[in-house]
This record gives C-alpha cells, structure tokens and sequence, in this order.
C-alpha cells in the first residue's frame, strides 16, 4: 500500500495513495459523496448506526465513525483519550488491517483514517473498501439452513486468524461476514492486534458461541444449534491440527 498522511486542522488523515490521489475531511462525512446510504441488516447486524456504505468517482467504501459502547458510552458518545497520533483508534485499525492484508487474511483492504483532536479527546472515522456481495452471519443464517460442510469451513476459516496471532476484541455473528461463495470475511478490527498464541483464543471462540446463542434468543427460527457449534470446533481444530 502506498501509505501517505496528510495534516488538516486538528489532526491528520492517513490514506492509501492508489485509492485516494487526494483527499480532505469531505471524504469523512456523509454529504462527501455522490451517494451514501446506511448499513442496514436483521437482528441488529447494522450495529450502532455509525456505518455508512459510500460511493464515488474512486469505487464503493464503507464509512465508519467510532462510536463508544457499553456504560461508558451513554456519557462519553464517540470521544477518546489523546495517547498520540499512533494510538488513535482509525490509525491503529488501519495500520492492522494494512498487516492482515498483505499477509492474505480476508479483512477489508483499508483505505483512510483520520482523527480530529480537541484538547486531550479526539475523534476517529475509518474508511475501508466495500467487500461485495456479503452479508453478516447473522443474517445469512436467518434466510436459510445452512449444510454441515457451512459450520465446518467457518470453523477452518477462523483458524488462519489465530494462526497468525490475531487477535480480534470482538468477534461475533454481525462481524463475521459471508460472501456468496460462503467465503468468512472479518470486519471490524477496532482494539485489535497481533499476539502471541495464548488463552485469548479460546475467549475469542467463547465470545462467537456467545453471540450465536444470543441471535438464537432473539430470533428462535433461526439455522442455528449447538451441533453446528461443535461442526465449528471440528473445522477449527482439524484446520489448527493439520495447518
């Protein structure tokens, strides 16, 4: 990638030069590009209404504002701690996916990032290119049943990730997504990072069962059953066996 920064008022942007010959603060708003729409999807795969699917002369990018969760995010919306230009959530999720990238993982090929600063607290908004044709987990497991060989290829799918020490802080049904060729796409790297193999595998599984059991709570017709949970650990495990 052809990795440039670029400083604005209050903070800089960092962009892949082969997608973006140039680029402002414009690129980072919604009225930035000739057409914008929101991410929708079922058994709220659309997340916080923070992501917005964004199309222009240089192709199709999906536009997210950082936004807090949890307790801490009723106070504090979508401001963050200044710990320096490296540290910034757009940033540190771009310069992640940039590695996961040339190491030939499925993650979305990023394009900008940028923070705004104010004092000690910034804001942050990524840009990464449109994976086409993919939908959520959740959802394509709410259209139709899925076959064993499905469960198992997702479980073989998930393997190369903790083979290569990535860590990923939140992996569940919504950022897992699916192609039409049943390929696994891994979005959403925020808090992510590259780490030696540990405990932390087992708690990145753990969360995914969590996440299908709670889709399941709130949709009971959907495709999904703890025995597609173990065709998981079998693709996983044989893939971590055999790898």
């Amino acid at each position: 990638m052809n990795e440039s920064v670029l400083q604005i008022t209050n903070g800089a942007i960092l962009f892949d030069r082969d997608i973006f010959g140039q680029i402002s603060d414009a690129e980072f708003t919604a009225a930035g590009w000739p057409a914008c729409s929101p991410v929708t999807g079922r058994l709220r795969s659309s997340g916080r209404g923070n992501t917005m699917i964004v199309k222009g002369d240089q192709g199709e990018f999906v536009l997210r504002h950082f936004i807090r969760g949890g307790l801490i995010g009723r106070l504090i919306a979508d401001s963050y701690f200044w710990l320096g230009e490296d540290a910034t959530r757009g940033f540190g999720e771009w310069h992640l996916l940039s590695k996961l990238s040339a190491m030939g993982l499925p993650v979305p090929r990023p394009a900008a990032a940028r923070y705004v600063r104010s004092g000690l607290t910034y804001q942050a908004d990524l840009l990464t290119v449109l994976i086409p044709e993919v939908l959520p987990l959740s959802d394509r497991i709410a259209t139709r049943p899925c076959r064993e060989e499905f469960w198992r290829k997702l479980g073989r799918d998930i393997a190369p990730f903790h083979k290569a020490g990535v860590f990923h802080a939140d992996l569940n049904a919504y950022n897992i997504q699916i192609d039409k060729n049943d390929k696994l796409w891994l979005l959403d790297f925020d808090r992510g990072s590259l780490r030696q193999p540990g405990p932390w595998q087992q708690k990145n599984l753990a969360r995914l069962h969590r996440s299908l059991q709670k889709i399941k709570r709130l949709d009971p017709e959907l495709h999904y059953s703890e025995t597609n949970w173990e065709q998981i650990l079998d693709g996983y495990f044989s893939s971590s066996r055999f790898a």
